[in-house]
């Protein structure tokens, strides 16, 4: 909240009214994309944006986003607050007319806003439609308006409550309705990283995000900004003056620079508040790292923005090496793709009339977009290569290494490839095929090791599911290029049995499994494995994880059998409970602590305490390959009982930074985090 002010008007002259709002509940998925994860991730969204438009005009510099008990969201910011005045085509309450109407809001008109994310007075009402209640509290002038609303239709006319308030804001409340959703479960993590990222797009911007879900009956409805550090919860911060340039650094922290400034321009190009962000440094890697946005919006498919910057990078660099003889007469012009290698870079722009493709806007078709970059990083760019001479030099000699190493890799490859080695004509010999030739319904499992793959080939359902053994771990590609990378026999056996091809004869749609399922076993050493084939998908087969063709397993740790009757626990929790459910409250502790220790000597055990009871044994399982085929079926492969955890790549920023953390040059990061976060991802039954 902030201290009252009288300027910058903001009343309900500024709302602009498109259509009504009775699709949404109908079909929830044309407005926020799922009724999973993803669902509910933009409901978070879609309200933080609102607030988060405000700081980008300027009339907040602080947002609270605090996950509360009951499924609930809170989320509050200092801005102006939302008009409560009556809105003249409605004769509502304009808050009335934005919780509760589709396409209504501060960002169609000229009066609310010059530049903000998106058509947001969509998301106000679609969160509303979809929650089984949400509350809003207006503090504005003095006093504080609430209304409230059940599943989008208000519940009462918007009031004067009697406390009063020196401060501005909105503080928006919700329930995101079981109706709609399956399961209601938000992530921390997820919810975190996203707001890291628009931390760093709008320098200023406090955000502070909070998990209070295990605070059932401590909050007071009326608390706002209940940040302290003194708060035993989990907290974060976000606050960054560098902007894009604090993000590139950040994006880079467990990478080696090529050069040692950061570049950075960001300047207005009218007095419409359009506007061009941009940042970027080469690091010591093959890979390049670029992201653009739009208005904040984040385009994984880029668009015109994009299309400008890499133009200039490329006519930019040619130029100054060749004015300053740096690229010789015998080398030719480099190539987009050179000085793409390595690259960490950030394009944002800001555009009053933002023109998207699809749904998710993930990419930006204002053609004007592509003008306003190339214009500005054109600039910019050539006065820092001058005034950074010891700098461009650095840049120049990587492109130069990679335009070398490109050539030497695309003879690498053509030799490969005129032998037909990748051209599915022979199938591995490790590889055990299915019998059905629809990809849609079979199923390719890669096993660690040759004693798993000999189980799942005789516990296999044959006619759809496949088995494709490795042995040990494959190539780190992190930093290998193509025509190493072909030279390992087990990605190339992989590579063969996807069938999909490799680079730029990459197609998706020869893809001979729509479920590729990695099977490793539960130690270190197989969450290693998995992290390795991870990275091996996500830098040379990204379209199969955007596909939803990529899963993990998540076999049994334990067995635990009473007389006849078997059960299998998946976690220590799930052992407990189990043995609970058995009668063992008391003792449910003192057999794990006792089983444990005889795991250590790999040993199965009946636990003598309680033998006076009933016979118990408890066997845990340290791989694949310790489970006889019909365990190893009926617990990991069959489709009626397993348990799949997709692989998704939630935001391409976040996941580049883990797979740069275990894969880059750093061992400390890398080995904390495999041993903390393995097979962590989205469950599918």
């Amino acid at each position: 909240m902030t201290k009252q002010k009288k300027e910058d008007s903001y009343s309900a002259d500024d709302i602009t009214i498109l259509e009504g709002l009775d699709p949404v509940r109908k079909r929830p998925g044309m407005y926020i994309g799922s009724t999973g994860p993803d669902g509910l991730a933009t409901m978070i969204r879609e309200i933080f944006d609102n607030s988060r438009d405000e700081a980008m005009a300027g009339h907040a510099d602080r947002i609270e986003v605090a996950l509360l008990p009951d499924s609930v969201i809170r989320i509050v910011d200092n801005g102006r607050g939302i008009p409560v005045d009556k809105h003249k085509k409605t004769g509502l309450s304009a808050l009335d007319t934005i919780m509760t109407t589709l396409h209504a809001g501060g960002k169609f008109g000229d009066g609310g806003y010059k530049i903000s994310g998106g058509l947001h007075g969509v998301g106000a009402s679609v969160v509303n439609a979809l929650s089984e209640w949400t509350r809003v509290e207006v503090h504005k002038e003095g006093t504080i308006y609430e209304q409230e609303y059940s599943r989008g239709v208000k519940k009462y006319d918007v009031k004067k409550l009697k406390r009063k308030t020196t401060d501005n804001g909105t503080i928006v409340s919700f329930k995101a309705d079981a109706e709609i959703f399956p399961e209601i479960k938000y992530s921390y993590k997820r919810t975190v990283t996203h707001l890291r990222g628009q931390a760093y797009l709008v320098k200023g911007m406090l955000i502070n995000v909070l998990d209070l879900r295990e605070f059932e009956g401590k909050i007071s409805e009326d608390a706002y900004y209940l940040y302290d550090e003194n708060l035993n919860v989990p907290t974060e911060s976000f606050y960054f003056e560098g902007g894009l340039r604090s993000l590139v650094k950040f994006l880079n922290k467990n990478l080696k620079p090529v050069h040692k400034n950061i570049f950075y321009t960001q300047k207005n190009v009218n007095d419409k508040g359009e506007a061009v962000e941009i940042s970027f440094q080469y690091a010591d890697d093959i890979s390049s790292r670029i992201f653009s946005y739009a208005n904040n919006i984040p385009n994984q498919e880029g668009g015109f923005h994009l299309t400008g910057f890499k133009t200039t990078l490329t006519r930019s660099i040619n130029n100054y090496g060749k004015k300053n003889n740096i690229l010789k007469e015998k080398d030719t012009s480099l190539q987009g793709e050179d000085l793409l290698e390595g690259i960490t870079a950030i394009v944002s722009v800001h555009l009053s009339d933002p023109q998207f493709e699809g749904q998710t806007k993930g990419k930006l078709g204002s053609t004007e977009a592509k003008g306003m970059v190339e214009q500005v990083f054109g600039e910019a760019l050539n006065e820092f290569l001058e005034e950074n001479p010891d700098d461009a030099k650095s840049i120049i000699g990587k492109a130069v290494m990679a335009a070398k190493a490109r050539l030497a890799a695309k003879a690498a490859k053509d030799s490969v490839l005129r032998k037909g080695a990748l051209e599915g004509l022979n199938l591995p010999g490790k590889l055990a095929d299915c019998q059905s030739k629809s990809a849609e319904e079979s199923e390719l499992f890669i096993v660690e090791g040759d004693s798993a793959g000999g189980s799942a080939k005789q516990g296999r359902d044959r006619r759809t599911q496949a088995i494709l053994p490795l042995k040990g771990k494959i190539l780190n590609v992190e930093r290998a290029r193509l025509d190493k990378m072909l030279g390992s026999e087990e990605i190339k056996n992989l590579v063969i049995g996807l069938g999909t091809g490799i680079g730029d004869t990459f197609n998706i749609e020869k893809l001979r499994y729509h479920k590729i399922i990695i099977a490793t076993d539960a130690d270190v050493d197989g969450e290693h494995i998995t992290t390795l084939l991870l990275t091996l998908f996500y830098r040379y087969f990204k379209p199969i994880i955007e596909g939803g063709f990529l899963y993990d397993s998540l076999p049994p740790l334990y067995k635990i059998s009473k007389g006849k009757s078997e059960f299998y626990a998946y976690t220590d929790e799930e052992k407990n409970k189990i043995l609970k459910d058995l009668g063992f409250d008391d003792e449910a502790e003192k057999i794990s602590e006792s089983e444990e220790e005889e795991n250590e000597e790999g040993e199965e055990k009946e636990d003598k305490k309680k033998i006076k009871k009933t016979s118990i044994k408890i066997q845990r399982y340290k791989g694949l390959g310790e489970m006889n085929p019909d365990e190893l079926f009926e617990t990991t492969m069959d489709k009626e009982k397993r348990t799949l955890k997709k692989i998704t790549i939630e935001d391409a920023s976040a996941a580049d930074a883990v797979f740069d953390t275990l894969m880059g040059s750093e061992v400390g990061p890398r080995k904390a985090f495999i041993v903390a976060n393995a097979k962590m991802a989205d469950i599918d039954v």
